[in-house]
This record gives C-alpha cells, structure tokens and sequence, in this order.
C-alpha cells in the first residue's frame, strides 16, 4: 500500500497537478516550484515509486516549506499507468474538480499549464498536443517521431480514437468524469496507458479538446522507454482493440 505524506484538508483549491516520478530527485526540484508559479491556485502530488535516488526526500523538503505540496509514495515500482491512476484515485478521494497529470522531467514544459487548465472550461479531457497547429516536438531522433507517428495511427485504426495526440501524458481531467470509470477494467500499466485510458474515457462520453505544446526532450535523466516496453505496449493496444471490436467506434466531439 502506498504510504500517503498529503494534506486533506478541505480548501478552496480545484485543481491538483499530478507529476509521476522515478529517480527524478534532479527535476523535481525545479520543476514543482515551476508548476507552482504557473498555476498559484493549484497544489501538487508527487506519485513517487521509492525512488532509489531520494526523490521523496526532495518532495518532503518542499512540503515542509509549502502547503501546497504534496507526496504519495509507493512502495514499489509497477509502471507509469500503475502510477498515474494512483494520482487520480487520490484527487477523487480528495474531491478535486480537475486532475492535471504531466511528466516530471520538464519535457512538459510549465509555461502550458495556465492553457491547458483553461481548456476544462469547455472540455472533459483536455490534451497537450504535440500534433495539432502550433504544436511541436523538439530534441527527438527521426526513429522516435517515426514510434510515435505510428503508435498514434495505430491508436486511431484499433480504437477509433480521433485525437490527433493520443499518447502523450500530458492531459487534464474532470475528476466527476472520472468516476464514472472503472479502473479496474484497464489492462495497461506502461505506456500504452496513455492510449487505453483515454479510449475509455472517449467512449465514456467525454469531450475531448487538445491545446498546442511544444514537446522538449528531457535534459537531465534517462528516458524509462525501450524496446521491450514497446512491444508490450502494442501488444497490449492490439488486445484491447480485439475487446472493442463489436462495439460502436469511438467519435470525438
């Protein structure tokens, strides 16, 4: 179970911005107070799988000086999915209106925030699109444009999914909506959960809308993907669009 250092109480603040971490101890440092000056009103949950680097000490450093800051540590490491229903679980429990999710090596760049979370004033599901005009990705060799490229076409042809960006993380939801998911019923736990979960809340009724980014490429540390983490992620997409294969395709809003 994981091991909770937040701070419940009921306040006046709607949205909670979520940053998913492992070994990130550099990054979360200056990213959180970034976060922060970005969107003042917010607060942030640090969903940290025991980083062997000490990440969650950073976190419980910040915490002590803002009330704003939050950790939810875990005590193991069981993947980015695993991860971020972790965060949204602790905004339904906490009555959250919105859940911001991003990720924590500044390749989401702060200065989107105040954008993105304006977007929910029409929209369920609001995307950071890379794919959209005005939106961009910088810092990538032409073999990750090509993985990504594709991972999306295939998104779009198994799950009839119309979002332009279908497999970024960096995303805002109504926590109401939500609710109304079981999430259960999600089989991904890497990073086809970025596709699967928002095929679920597509043919869940929500509206989705996407808001340019420019995507930058992390500076300080490792990417977790690779080669195995793909195939299983679209090993996992291809089961998934094998369960839906009856169902009435999913159309965007």
């Amino acid at each position: 179970m994981p091991t909770e250092f937040a701070r419940t109480s009921n306040d006046s603040r709607r949205l909670v911005v979520t940053l998913c971490t492992y070994n990130e101890r550099e990054n979360i440092a200056k990213l959180v107070p970034e976060v922060l000056k970005s969107l003042p009103d917010a607060c942030v949950l640090v969903v940290d799988d025991n980083s062997p680097d000490g990440t969650s000490d950073v976190v419980r450093g910040m915490m002590s000086n803002d009330p704003r800051v939050n950790l939810l540590l875990r005590t193991k490491k069981e993947g980015l999915g695993a991860a971020t229903l972790a965060g949204f679980q602790w905004a339904i429990d906490n009555n959250y209106d919105f859940v911001l999710n991003m990720d924590a090596d500044f390749s989401h760049p702060p200065r989107y925030l105040a954008a993105l979370s304006r977007s929910m004033e029409v929209a369920d599901v609001g995307i950071g699109s890379r794919y959209v005009a005005g939106g961009g990705i910088t810092g990538w060799p032409i073999l990750r444009h090509f993985m990504s490229q594709g991972i999306n076409w295939y998104s779009h042809v198994l799950l009839g999914v119309k979002a332009h960006d279908c497999s970024g993380a960096f995303r805002c939801y109504r926590v109401s909506k939500l609710r109304e998911l079981d999430f259960t019923k999600i089989r991904s736990r890497g990073y086809s959960f970025q596709e699967e979960f928002l095929y679920r809340c597509a043919r869940n009724g929500c509206k989705i809308v996407e808001t340019p980014i420019v995507f930058e490429d992390r500076i300080v540390g490792q990417s977790k993907i690779n080669v195995p983490e793909i195939i299983r992620s679209l090993r996992d997409l291809f089961l998934l669009g094998l369960d839906g294969i009856r169902d009435t395709p999913v159309v965007r809003e």
